[in-house]
């Protein structure tokens, strides 16, 4: 058999999932042959635009020093282009790809654009036109007056904004964006002095459009977050991908563990690990990854479940992963102030723990019930691989731009710049003298093209996400009800932080099951946070505790799309492959709770106090899994597993007597099941 990661798995064993089904209202629609090469060179543009538009800058400025131009090459190149425009631009060029590719329902107009989609489009460009033509006075204006054009352009480019939403990241956002919108215009029917009640709808509720289609809603921070930091990374992630470097992780990931016990479902941890932090989507990194380790796992003697479970969780770790982290992480760099390498940094700590669970499960799970790993023979030879080790040179100069102060703009170009650059290196041979021959993985103008259009398909859903959560916004900012959802929130928790966070953790959940990650986490910060903040949380803890909520979303029942996806691809229940992703993933349940009693989770303190409170809670997580597995040096019994549990929670709760308790109820527990129950699981 030949030594390669897809040797190891068979195709048969892996089911075919619609990922847009999973993630979209609308269905993905297939182009006529005209619109093919329309749509695709639409795509490559709009990824290149963004490029130039935030990286070109420093580019024509650093070429200009260099050649001593004087600043005669930034006046006559440098892209200058005003903010609130460049977003303009930025929502009706992806509601032009969003209305391209999604029709209008799954199953219907699935062949070709249809009439309307055009006139959508057109109706996308026809408001960021109106906004370049009277650019100055919308702005001069917004937030205090409007004339009638301008209610029509708000109105136009709003019903625009719900109908994409709605096709590309579902119903229930474009719902909740429509209720806080009637909420703006008839806040004022609810009786005087009630936590709802506002007055700012009552003299003019036409107001309310053009207040909200204009940056202090729709072209506000989210929308900014889009059209910079997230396109720049799902860019790179589709960079990435295109120089084969997720090929490469798996097949790293294969050769260092694909050997040891249940070493297919260690693969799937790696991967996630180290593709999963690079892509915006847990049904992504499960469709990406899971090809490939749910067929090994399903050789080497897992059921079908249990792998879905394995992968699904494992890649919806891939959100919380420094340092890329899932999109919403650059929305909470731009909502709290915080630099973005320091959010990355808070996170290594808490996912480090995630990770160190779903490998626990793994290795545990193989011991409970025999498994073993894939012969080293079958494997991928990891001399070759550790040779290859410059595939990993995007992710570490990206790592290095933010360690040094790149802005993130700069950091995600160098890191596309060198994923182009190391796929170049794979042409290279080395037996029988060096030669290079161009192959698969060489990205030239063709693979760099296709990569700026994938990182635009990958885009679409994320600019509508963000074009509606400023719509929220913007109602909370113009009628103040986050403040009085604060205030209700008080009110049910009193001072009590941690009632305050369980309420949080329900709210967000539940946000999460049913819209994308990014949107759940922006209607909470701006709804949820300033609340918690009250009561005296931590901003940083706050909305960390926010983010983590709204990933894991992706595998709690009833709705956990990532496990949803990994079932389909396994073959496997949906329902029970959701709650074996739970049991593995509840000590993540458990970390956001954990920082929030002890920020020094988050690398909030000196080294020792990090380098303490992570090892007991390592040890504590590590217990957990053996806990919930039921395996601890063999099988245990029902009390001493009580007790273990017992043990591993107070590890996790930073704090010396809490140490002290649970090192020694993990000793009670070996004692109890060593001579009290031994005889009885024999």
């Amino acid at each position: 058999m030949a030594t390669d990661s897809k040797a190891a798995s068979d195709p048969r064993e892996v089911g075919q999932i619609d990922v847009e089904d999973l993630e979209h209202a609308g269905g993905r629609r297939e182009h006529d042959s005209w619109q093919r090469p329309l749509f695709f060179w639409l795509c490559a543009l709009f990824t290149g635009f963004h490029i130039w538009i935030l990286v070109g800058p420093v580019i024509v400025k650093d070429l200009d020093t260099m050649l001593g131009l004087n600043r005669a090459l930034v006046k006559a190149v440098s892209p200058n282009l005003d903010q609130e425009l460049f977003r303009a631009i930025h929502l009706a060029w992806g509601g032009v790809l969003g209305f391209g590719f999604f029709t209008i329902a799954k199953g219907r107009g699935t062949r070709g654009v249809p009439i309307y989609d055009w006139l959508l489009m057109a109706l996308a460009i026809g408001c960021a036109v109106y906004m370049w033509r009277n650019l100055d006075d919308l702005q001069m204006n917004q937030g205090a007056l409007y004339s009638n054009p301008d209610l029509i352009y708000s109105l136009v480019g709003l019903a625009t904004l719900f109908e994409l939403t709605r096709r590309t990241a579902g119903n229930a956002l474009t719902i909740i964006a429509a209720v806080f919108l009637l909420y703006a215009m008839f806040g004022h029917i609810f009786p005087e002095g009630t936590a709802l009640y506002h007055n700012k709808s009552i003299k003019d509720p036409w107001f309310i459009f053009p207040y909200i289609y204009s940056n202090l809603g729709v072209f506000g921070t989210t929308l900014e977050v889009s059209s910079t930091f997230i396109i720049m990374f799902t860019a790179f992630a589709a960079f990435l991908g295109r120089s084969k470097a997720g090929d490469y992780f798996n097949d790293l990931a294969v050769a260092l563990v694909g050997w040891a016990r249940g070493g297919p479902a260690k693969v799937a941890v790696l991967s996630g690990v180290m593709f999963g932090s690079v892509s915006g989507s847990s049904v992504a990194n499960v469709v990406a990854s899971g090809s490939v380790t749910i067929p090994m796992m399903r050789r080497v003697g897992y059921d079908r479940n249990t792998a879905g479970a394995i992968e699904a969780t494992s890649s919806t770790g891939g959100q919380i992963t420094p340092p890329v982290l899932g999109a919403a992480a650059f929305i909470m760099a731009e909502a709290t102030g915080i630099k973005y390498a320091e959010i990355a940094a808070a996170a290594i700590i808490p996912c480090l723990l995630f990770y160190i669970a779903c490998y626990a499960h793994c290795d545990l799970h193989a011991a409970k019930h025999g498994l073993r790993g894939i012969p080293r023979a079958q494997l991928p030879k990891l001399g070759p691989l550790l040779v290859r080790l410059y595939m990993l040179a995007p992710i570490a100069v990206l790592i290095w731009a933010f360690i040094v102060g790149y802005s993130a703009f700069l950091a995600a170009g160098l890191g596309m710049a060198l994923c182009i650059a190391v796929s170049w290196l794979n042409g290279f041979s080395f037996s029988g003298g060096i030669s290079w021959k161009r192959k698969d993985n060489v990205m030239g103008g063709r693979a760099i093209i296709e990569a700026l259009e994938a990182g635009a398909k990958d885009s679409i859903q994320l600019v509508s996400v963000c074009a509606a959560a400023g719509v929220i916004v913007g109602v909370i900012a113009l009628t103040g009800v986050g403040g009085r959802f604060a205030q209700i929130m008080q009110a049910m928790a009193g001072q009590n932080q941690l009632l305050a966070m369980f309420f949080t953790m329900v709210i967000v959940t539940i946000l999460g099951m049913g819209m994308p990650t990014t949107a759940a986490y922006a209607i909470a910060a701006a709804v949820v946070a300033p609340g918690l903040q009250q009561i005296g949380v931590p901003k940083l803890v706050a909305h960390m505790f926010i983010f983590y909520f709204a990933v894991l979303s992706a595998i709690t029942p009833p709705v956990a799309v990532a496990s949803i996806a990994a079932a389909g691809m396994a073959k496997g229940d949906a329902w029970k492959t959701s709650w074996i992703a739970v049991k593995m993933g509840l000590a993540t349940f458990i970390v956001p709770f954990m920082f929030f009693y002890s920020p020094v989770l988050l690398g909030q303190g000196t080294f020792l106090e990090i380098a303490h409170v992570f090892a007991t809670a390592a040890v504590g997580v590590w217990l957990l899994a053996c806990a919930t597995e039921g395996w601890f040096a063999g099988r245990l019994a029902t009390v001493p597993r009580v007790v273990l549990g017992a043990g591993a929670f107070a590890l996790m709760v930073p704090g010396t007597v809490t140490d002290i308790a649970g090192v020694a109820l993990a000793g009670v527990a070996w004692a109890l099941q060593r001579y009290v129950f031994s005889s009885r699981t024999a």
